[in-house]
């Protein structure tokens, strides 16, 4: 399985880690976890962990969209990571998807 890493930070306060993937299913997967004490100074827990999940169907919306060869799985991965890399890839992902109608389920947990 191939896995692209959209951010990495370690600190002494907070280690951030993004990445995005296909799972089994074909689901397009997008895991963030936040750890340490800066993270546990806001949400009161030690560990921040948040996901998109985008379905088959909708992935081929993205294909389109970026200009990436349908079922290109790689090039796919590979352009968003060019477009959406960096500390604010949660949000700007997902603000991408929201603007272009790619319909998608999240999940956090604290």
């Amino acid at each position: 399985m191939e896995k692209i890493i959209l951010y990495r930070k370690e600190g002494s306060k907070i280690s951030i880690y993004m990445d995005m993937y296909f799972n089994e299913e074909g689901q397009l997967i997008f895991d963030g976890q936040d750890i340490g004490s800066g993270v546990e100074e806001q949400w009161g827990d030690s560990d921040y962990e948040y996901t998109y999940t985008i379905e088959p169907e909708e992935v081929k919306k993205l294909y389109a969209i970026l200009g990436v060869p349908d079922s290109d799985k790689h090039s796919l991965l590979q352009e968003i990571k060019k477009r959406f890399a960096g500390n604010r890839a949660y949000s700007k992902f997902g603000k991408f998807m929201d603007d272009n109608n790619i319909n998608y389920s999240s999940f956090t947990w604290t």
